[in-house]
């Protein structure tokens, strides 16, 4: 599957990596996936901010998903995307997702103080307590309704697109 929606009788919409990456940047909310030591599958969710093409996520120092994501830099990640506005009153509208596969590093809180666009993860007097997930997707992005008027979502091969991460 590639990124192309079908947009309406005979029309093709190319969905772009770039929308994603917006797409991403403009939400905060992610389900953080990981896999613990003794194989379990484990998700979270997290708040995060983008910086560049890359995510960054605030957790506990001494926190599971610190300890099992430094032993195992493989995560998944799905940012959900909220649609509908008014229209998600009336009529139960799933939200779009964005999903991806990516390699995670943990890093001490306090390079927050060297990056000021992350700043607002944590309050400079908290920094020492946490440390920080940086989450570089790889592979694809998976979505789902990305990019697709709201009354197309229920329109499944239209809403679904895959594009390579690296285009």
């Amino acid at each position: 599957m590639s990124g192309t929606h079908p947009a309406g009788p005979g029309v093709v919409r190319q969905l772009t990596v770039d929308e994603v990456w917006r797409a991403l940047s403009h939400a905060s909310f992610a389900v953080l996936s990981h896999v613990t030591p003794g194989g379990e599958p484990r998700s979270s969710g997290v708040v995060y901010v983008m910086s560049g093409n890359r995510m960054y996520v605030v957790v506990a120092q001494d926190s599971w998903k610190a300890r099992q994501i430094t032993a195992n830099e493989s995560v998944a990640v799905t940012v959900p995307i909220r649609r509908g506005g008014v229209m998600s009153l009336l009529v139960h509208i799933p939200p779009a997702t964005i999903s991806f596969p990516a390699t995670a590093l943990v890093h001490p809180g306090a390079m927050l103080a060297d990056r000021p666009e992350l700043a607002r993860l944590a309050p400079p007097e908290r920094r020492d307590r946490f440390a920080v997930v940086e989450i570089t997707p790889a592979g694809h992005f998976v979505t789902y309704g990305v990019g697709v008027p709201l009354m197309r979502m229920s329109d499944h091969a239209a809403s679904r697109a895959r594009l390579s991460i690296e285009q």
